[in-house]
């Protein structure tokens, strides 16, 4: 085989194009090597594998395949070149080699040699002439060429006739590089000699070895025949679209002969009778060639037809017909998709190859030239590289963001008219890149959080969304490194990862720190990840945390501090005046003044807001010259804190009248503040004792109780005998006397000792203290099979249990449903029969939230109906599980058992409840607004929950009533109380609006709640206007009071308790002492319960047995028969019910010191 490796070109448009060309000789056997294409396109074979690489031959049959693990070409289909290519010269096979990543594409050729694999052929095997004696030197008769499908040497290459006496061989080259054959008369024919000639015709080709073919010719000698036909042209042409139907003329051919009768009459042959148109074109007697068959112009452009006229006498002549197909547009374009990328990153570059497809149009010249395009408004273009391929490329920067994917349709149209096109779609996805940061919803946020709040608690949730997709959209929260008053923020505040929720890691307070800021960094989880932060500031709200303190006047331990007032003093007259702080911040530290207690309530009065303590009438000489006054300082807060101040008041003229009535009043008893913590603690300790000791005496009893229910399993008491003493006699260390002791066997015993058995023809009672039933009584019966003519039937064995329509059930009841509704039906059917068949419902014992389940609902024994016993809250439920047990009437009774779920549905039947603002009994909340509020000024926001579900629980807030509804207004959804227009100085202080919060439920429910708001700049303002709705808050006196009466009874409840149980204990154990005096235990004895006796199958008497027992029995002198060596009981039906002891082992009376009675 030899092998021509030719790179004709290679150039670079995102990707690469070359060319490589082979030479296969056809007829190679399957997997024979065409050659080394890595090798040959300078390619590593990694980059083959890696790459992808495919052969890609578009519509054609696919003869040669690549081996990309070895990087070589090979057959893959045998070729047979006559078939592929006939006689077209040079006959290649065009194909490429695409590989991805980068997109790489490599023209590959092999052209197909010819082998000599075929001889030259005849259509026939014989060819008869007659011609006339008279003919001619000269005379040229046409003979049919043979065929040989192989070209160049291999194909026809001469031709030989013999015998040669009469007649030569003269070959004519014509344009189609065929050769035309004719049989020259070199010598005149005498019939009378030579009749009858014979001759061979020899074709041969010029292959190794050389293959021949052959046609015998027989020759006629006639009588005279002058004249032979001659055609009026040496060459026709003629041209026919190759759309044109049968039967279609494509021209006609003339010969004429000189010959008169029958010897001048033509007839015309097409010579070509072994190609392909003999079968496409037909000549009648006339000349006339017609259409026979389809033709192609794709398939064949030229036919070129012998014909040859032949006269009666044998003479003929030849001449040739070129006929021109000319080309119509009957082909679309033809796409074919190389290859084509799935997706690419949407950073690509531009110009970045995303396809690359072949167009072909085998039509010609304008019905052949193809254009394409491709949809408008997208970034990309479609560009002609050459031979027919065309590559897909981008043309601007892609962003998954605004378009994730494309839908590109290439349409290609060629320039014949009417104008053919073909198109194919390429869907294309824009992979994601991390190109967008994380994007914060504002560009800074604030949270409030009121001080004193509890570690870990929620204060605001930070939202951050990245356009990217996927891993690159993932957002996580990190809290940026900064500090607080040189403290880390990480130990005042937290950010969730994944949810961005900031949480509070301390409990703050707002008079060390009112605000602080930190920053928070939102990062995806690209690759390189990207990030964003935002400022977030923490605004710390006060609470009425800290009480007012006292600055004057000033509280000393053992000293005195007295204002004076004179005699003279007028009505108004300043005592002093009480100074307090509050910390704290707003109205809570908001202070107000009042009078608590005084010696003379009637002689002074304190400011409200100024703390000014002032005379409110005359001062006499009758008023006492020592005044106590306790002032108690509230501030605003809610709830308020206090302190109280004690004034110290002289009424007196001179300091010497002051300081006699003074000096006892150093000396006084100070009030002991600890006392009511004291009480407390006495009382929570004595309690807890006088408790503990209550639930010690109740788990003793219970676990006596429990001991006594362990010895004997009856419901009856055990009541305690004690036998009699007796004294030692005779020094032996026993008794000489008989314990008689009662042991009952009854029909409630937990294992019975009897059971019956046969013996013969008697009953008999079998004693095994093993068995563990009562006593049954087995009858013998006489087999119904034993009895004549009895009719055989098969009855029914309850064999099948209950089998429910479904293996669960869902039912649904709306809640406040009436009790005793019916929900639902469970059904089961059993395929037995009768009683067997017989299927009653049981709910199976099971508890709902702690509830035995038959306390919700019930089930019908004999129907299966589900009842609901109660009726149902939503709120309190909303659904529960339970099983029902179908069990039929067989015996023993088969059951099965089904889960049935009831969902409970919500109903609108609670109203919203306001949480905030709250609405107290005598106080008043109102909202300040300052007259400088803008539009839009957040007053307050109405908060208000409803616990129905869904709809039900959508709320709406409405303003009903307001005192101007003007400056107002309540967000529909959320509830804000908002300023709508400017607050100016015309505006009332006082402000009463009436909310209303409405449900969406059918029908709907409402709470109103009434929201005070002050427009005012100042405290003072607002309280006077608000002072009539004020109420102080009273102490209670009595507290200390309540305490001690508590304490003491309490304690005397205990050591009452302590009292009566030492007495019980004592008691009981002098009572022992009195009855019994010896070692002996206290023996239990149970009772005899009894039982019917009417066909019962247990024993209609108690049985006693008296056991003798000695005081220093170490062992039991009774012992129960075994398994084996039973004691048997014999009852004689006829007897009047004595009974014989039959042992059957050794007799317990043959022990020593053992004695017995019966």
């Amino acid at each position: 085989m030899e092998r021509q490796v030719l790179i004709i070109s290679i150039f670079c448009l995102s990707y690469v194009v070359g060319q490589v060309s082979y030479s296969v000789p056809e007829e190679m056997a399957k997997g024979s090597l065409v050659g080394n294409i890595a090798q040959d396109l300078g390619l590593d074979v990694k980059r083959l594998r890696s790459g992808k690489a495919r052969l890609y031959t578009g519509d054609s049959v696919q003869y040669i395949e690549l081996n990309r693990e070895r990087g070589v070409l090979i057959i893959k289909e045998k070729i047979d070149r006559e078939i592929l290519c006939r006689q077209t010269t040079p006959c290649a096979l065009h194909f490429q080699i695409t590989l991805e990543s980068p997109l790489e594409l490599f023209p590959v050729t092999a052209e197909i040699t010819d082998v000599n694999d075929n001889a030259p052929v005849f259509q026939k095997e014989e060819r008869v002439f007659e011609i006339s004696e008279s003919a001619i030197v000269g005379s040229k008769f046409m003979l049919e060429k043979a065929i040989d499908p192989d070209i160049g040497l291999n194909g026809l290459q001469r031709y030989t006739l013999k015998p040669s006496d009469n007649f030569v061989l003269k070959l004519h080259a014509q344009s189609d590089g065929s050769k035309k054959v004719e049989m020259i008369l070199q010598k005149p024919l005498d019939r009378e000699k030579q009749e009858h000639i014979s001759l061979v015709l020899t074709a041969e080709d010029g292959g190794e070895p050389q293959m021949t073919g052959t046609m015998k010719i027989y020759v006629t000698v006639l009588d005279v025949n002058d004249n032979a036909p001659a055609f009026s042209k040496p060459v026709y042409k003629a041209s026919i679209t190759e759309n044109s139907v049968k039967g279609t003329l494509v021209t006609k051919v003339t010969a004429s002969d000189a010959d008169k009768g029958t010897n001048g009459e033509v007839t015309y042959v097409i010579e070509n009778s072994m190609d392909t148109v003999s079968k496409l074109f037909h000549i009648n007697s006339e000349g006339d060639v017609i259409l026979d068959g389809p033709i192609d112009y794709e398939i064949e452009k030229t036919y070129n037809i012998d014909i040859e006229a032949i006269d009666q006498g044998g003479l003929s002549d030849s001449s040739k017909l070129i006929i021109d197909v000319i080309d119509v547009n009957d082909n679309r374009p033809v796409v074919n998709m190389i290859s084509a990328s799935g997706s690419i990153p949407e950073d690509s570059a531009r110009k970045t190859v995303i396809a690359l497809m072949s167009v072909n149009d085998p039509d010609s010249e304008n019905n052949g030239k193809v254009n394409c395009v491709i949809n408008k408004n997208i970034p990309f273009e479609i560009k002609f590289t050459s031979n027919n391929f065309y590559s897909l490329v981008t043309d601007s920067d892609l962003d998954r963001e605004r378009a994730s994917d494309y839908n590109i349709t290439v349409t290609c149209f060629d320039e014949g008219v009417p104008s053919l096109s073909s198109s194919v779609t390429l869907t294309l996805q824009i992979s994601d890149v991390n190109d967008n940061p994380p994007v914060f919803d504002r560009s800074s946020y604030e949270a409030y959080i009121v001080e004193n709040n509890t570690p870990g608690l929620s204060i605001f949730t930070v939202k951050a969304t990245d356009a990217d997709w996927n891993q690159n959209a993932r957002v996580s929260y990190i809290l940026e490194d900064s500090s607080v008053n040189g403290v880390p923020v990480s130990s005042y505040v937290s950010v969730s990862a994944d949810s961005g929720v900031i949480h509070a890691v301390r409990s703050f307070d707002y008079e060390q720190s009112k605000d602080f800021h930190f920053r928070v960094k939102a990062q995806d989880g690209g690759s390189p990840p990207l990030s964003s932060n935002v400022s977030v500031k923490i605004i710390i709200q006060d609470q009425n945390d800290n009480p007012p303190q006292v600055l004057y006047p000033v509280q000393t331990g053992g000293s005195l501090v007295a204002e004076m007032v004179p005699r003279s003093a007028d009505v108004g007259y300043l005592v002093t005046k009480v100074v307090a702080v509050d910390v704290d911040s707003g109205q809570n530290a908001w202070l107000s003044y009042k009078l608590q207690k005084a010696t003379d309530r009637a002689l002074f009065e304190v400011g409200l807001q100024n703390g000014e303590i002032r005379t409110i009438r005359q001062v006499t000489d009758k008023d006492a010259v020592k005044q106590r006054l306790t002032v108690i300082v509230e501030d605003n807060g809610q709830p308020s804190r206090s302190a109280t101040v004690i004034v110290n008041v002289a009424v007196a003229d001179s300091f010497p009248e002051v300081l006699s009535e003074f000096t006892e009043v150093t000396h006084d008893k100070e009030y002991n503040e600890n006392l009511t913590f004291y009480l407390v603690l006495a009382l929570a300790v004595v309690s807890f004792l006088f408790i503990t000791c209550l639930v010690v005496i109740i788990s003793v009893k219970i676990y006596r109780w429990r001991q006594s229910r362990i010895l004997y399993h009856s419901n009856l008491p055990v009541i305690p005998y004690y036998p009699p003493r007796y004294s030692d006699t005779l020094g032996t260390g026993t008794l000489p006397h008989v314990y008689n002791y009662e042991v009952c066997r009854t029909t409630d015993s937990r294992k019975s000792d009897c059971k019956f058995g046969r013996a013969g023809s008697q009953n008999v009672l079998i004693m095994d203290p093993s068995s563990t039933g009562t006593m049954q009584r087995i009858q013998s019966e006489k087999s119904i099979l034993d009895e004549p003519d009895s009719p055989l039937e098969i009855s029914d064995v309850n064999d099948n249990a209950p089998v429910f329509e479904r293996s669960t059930c869902e039912a649904y009841i709306v809640e406040n449903n009436t009790p005793g509704l019916s929900i639902f039906t469970v059904k089961a059917t059993d395929a037995d029969w009768n009683q067997n068949a017989r299927v009653s419902y049981i709910l199976e014992d099971s508890s709902v939230n702690g509830v035995p389940v038959s306390s919700y609902v019930s089930v019908s024994a004999d129907s299966g109906v589900i009842h609901a016993v109660r009726s149902f809250d939503y709120e309190q439920i909303k659904d529960f599980h339970f099983r029902v047990r179908a069990q039929d009437g067989g015996s023993p009774p088969l059951s099965s058992n089904v889960t049935v779920k009831i969902m409970i549905q919500d109903q609108n039947d609670n109203p919203p409840q306001v949480l905030h603002p709250v609405q107290t009994g005598g106080s008043l909340v109102a909202e300040m607004v300052p007259r400088s509020a803008d539009v839009g000024y957040l007053v307050t926001k109405v908060v208000a929950v409803d616990v129905d579900s869904g709809q039900n629980a959508w709320l709406s807030y409405k303003l009903q009533k307001a005192t101007d509804r003007a400056l107002f207004e309540v967000g529909l959804q959320n509830g804000e109380i908002r300023t709508i227009r400017q607050v100016t100085d015309k505006d009332a202080v006082k402000q009463r609006l009436t909310v209303i919060v409405e449900d969406n439920g059918q029908p709907s429910r409402s709470a109103t709640v009434v929201v005070n708001v002050a427009v005012a700049d100042s405290f003072p303002e607002v309280l006077s206007e608000f002072t009539e709705l004020t109420h102080d808050k009273e102490y209670n006196d009595n507290l200390t009071f309540y305490l001690v009466l508590a304490l003491a009874v309490v304690s005397f409840l205990f050591i009452t308790c302590l009292v009566v149980i030492i007495s019980v204990k004592i008691y009981r154990w002098r009572q022992s002492r009195i009855l019994y005096h010896s070692n002996l235990p206290v023996i239990p004895y149970y009772p005899p319960r009894y039982s019917d006796t009417l066909g019962t199958g247990t024993l209609p008497h108690v049985y006693n047995y008296e056991v003798c027992r000695t005081t220093d029995s170490r062992k039991s002198d009774c012992k129960f028969g075994r398994a084996g060596s039973q004691n048997v009981l014999i009852m004689d039906p006829t007897s009047t019910g004595t009974m014989q002891q039959i042992q059957s082992e050794k007799s317990i009376l043959d022990e020593p010191d053992s004695p017995l009675e019966f």
